[in-house]
């Protein structure tokens, strides 16, 4: 069935060359699923897909700014990743990997509309390690402190805070040094992901959650 255009899910790209831009981007283009839009456009892209060789420090400082910049989920195309750098793309809020070798549209397509959704898609070979680390992490780390996983990140929690002690949008926005459309588009970010009706709606599932 033909996906209409509110269907479809907005993606942009930012590749480590040209030649690999413009070959995603001729993939996705095809695709009734999702929809590709520049960076400079004013509405937010849903997904963000970033094609790397690799994931070195410089890799990450690009994924880095790319959370504190965007609300978008990320998707990360790379020649090759293991373990450990799979749990920085994921701090790094990039929950969808895909190798290079595996790059179909088909796959990417699929893996694109998972993110959207608040999916993660990672390579199979590589899950096994990561609910090991994810394992030791609650064990160690979260459990002996009162602490669990949640479906909010850190910049959302810090927001919602701020929102719950009455502070408008202008305000958050200077507390936090962001522009006000970056709240907003967090805070609607929120919504979406886990299906709440308003701001107020928001706080009180961080309040039953203790995240604040």
């Amino acid at each position: 069935m033909q996906q209409t255009t509110g269907d479809r899910v907005t993606v942009a790209l930012r590749a480590g060359d040209p030649v690999s831009q413009a070959g995603v981007a001729s993939q996705l283009r095809t695709r009734p699923e999702v929809k590709v839009i520049d960076w400079d456009e004013p509405d937010s892209p849903q997904v963000v897909v970033v094609v790397l060789d690799v994931l070195d420090d410089g890799a990450l400082r690009v994924l880095r700014q790319i959370q504190r910049t965007s609300t978008a989920r990320g998707v990360l195309v790379t020649t090759h990743i293991d373990e450990q750098q799979l749990v920085n793309a994921a701090e790094c809020g990039f929950v969808g990997v895909v190798r290079r070798a595996e790059a179909t549209p088909e796959r990417l397509v699929q893996v694109i509309g998972a993110v959207a959704k608040g999916e993660g898609r990672v390579p199979p070979d590589l899950l096994g390690s990561l609910l090991e680390q994810v394992g030791r992490l609650q064990g160690q780390v979260l459990a002996p402190n009162g602490l669990n996983f949640t479906g909010l990140a850190a910049r959302e929690i810090e927001v919602l805070r701020l929102v719950a002690e009455g502070y408008d949008t202008a305000d958050i926005a200077m507390k936090l040094s962001y522009s006000e459309r970056t709240i907003k588009n967090v805070l609607h970010a929120v919504m979406t992901r886990l299906n709440l009706r308003n701001r107020s709606h928001a706080v009180a599932y961080a309040l039953r959650q203790g995240l604040i």
